[in-house]
C-alpha cells in the first residue's frame, strides 16, 4: 500500500484528526515555545520565513522533511474531505482509508476550485492586494521558466482557481513542483527585500503561490480529482463580501483575512 501523509499546518494549540493519515506541525516555529506539534524549523526548512511565506514554510518543511508516496497539506482551520457538510466537521474530515481509495487512479487530490464570478483572477488580486509582487513574478516566470508563461498570463481571463494551497499530490510531482515554486519565490524575495508592506500585505508570497499551483497542474497537463473542502470556522459571508466590493470599486486594499 502507498504511503500518505498530510502536514496539518498550524501556528497555535488547536483540535486535531486523531486519524494517523495526518501530521500536524507547528509552522513559524523558529524562536518560539513548542505547542505539542512537529515543528517546520527542525531538519532542512524555512521556518523564519513563516511571516510571508504562512503556510509555505510547511510545505517546505514536507518537501524536504517527510519520507512518504503521497505528501498533502491542509489546515488547521480548513480540511479536505468527501462529504459536504455543515455539522460535526471533524467526524467528516477526509480518513486514511478514503485519501487510499482517491490516490488508485489519481496523482493530485485538489479541493473544488473557488470562484470570483465578476473578476478575472488577476484582477480580484490587483483589487484586494498590492500587485507589484505578482507582476514581479511573471518577469520572473518569462526569464526563469518561459513555457509557463502563457498560463500565468491566463490569470488575466481566469475567475476560478484551486486556492488555500491544499493537495495531496504524489511525491515526484511534488519534488517538481516545491523545485520550481520556490526557485520562483525566492528569486521574488531578492526582489523585494528592500520593500516593506505591512504585516497583512508581507504575506504576498503565500497568496502568489495559490495562484502559481494552477500554473504548474495545468502547463503540464496534469490530471487530478476534485473534492470538497470544509471550514472549521464560521465565516463571515456579509463582512468579506462588503469588504470585497469596497476593494473593487473604492480602492481600499484588504487590511485582514477573513
Amino acid at each position: 500500500m502507498k504511503s500518505i501523509k498530510i502536514i496539518v499546518a498550524t501556528h497555535k494549540k488547536y483540535e486535531m484528526p486523531e486519524d494517523e493519515l495526518y501530521l500536524p506541525l507547528h509552522v513559524g516555529a523558529h524562536n518560539k515555545e513548542s505547542i505539542g506539534y512537529k515543528r517546520d524549523d527542525e531538519g532542512d526548512n524555512i521556518s523564519e520565513k513563516n511571516p510571508s511565506f504562512c503556510e509555505l514554510t510547511g510545505l517546505y518543511y514536507a518537501w524536504k522533511n517527510v519520507r512518504s508516496d503521497y505528501i498533502g497539506l491542509v489546515h488547521y482551520r480548513r480540511y479536505l474531505t468527501l462529504k459536504r457538510v455543515k455539522e460535526d466537521k471533524f467526524n467528516n474530515i477526509l480518513t486514511n482509508k478514503e485519501a487510499h481509495e482517491l490516490i488508485k487512479d489519481n496523482d493530485i487530490i485538489l479541493p473544488n476550485k473557488r470562484n470570483y464570478y465578476i473578476e478575472n483572477l488577476y484582477d480580484h488580486y490587483k483589487h484586494t492586494m498590492y500587485v507589484e509582487p505578482l507582476d514581479e513574478t511573471k518577469k520572473i516566470i518569462k526569464k526563469k521558466y518561459p513555457k509557463y508563461l502563457e498560463e500565468f498570463d491566463k490569470l488575466h481571463t481566469r475567475k476560478s482557481a484551486h486556492m488555500f494551497n491544499m493537495f495531496i499530490m504524489r511525491k515526484d510531482i511534488l519534488d517538481d513542483y516545491c523545485k520550481w515554486l520556490f526557485d520562483i519565490l525566492f528569486e521574488l524575495e531578492k526582489k523585494f527585500k528592500n520593500k516593506k508592506y505591512d504585516s497583512f500585505h508581507s504575506r504576498f508570497y503565500g497568496r502568489i503561490s495559490e495562484l502559481l499551483l494552477d500554473v504548474y497542474i495545468n502547463t503540464n497537463n496534469l490530471k487530478y480529482k476534485e473534492i470538497f473542502f470544509m471550514d472549521m470556522e464560521k465565516i463571515n459571508w456579509l463582512k468579506k463580501g462588503t469588504s470585497f466590493l469596497k476593494a473593487k470599486f473604492l480602492g481600499k486594499k484588504y487590511d485582514k483575512s477573513f
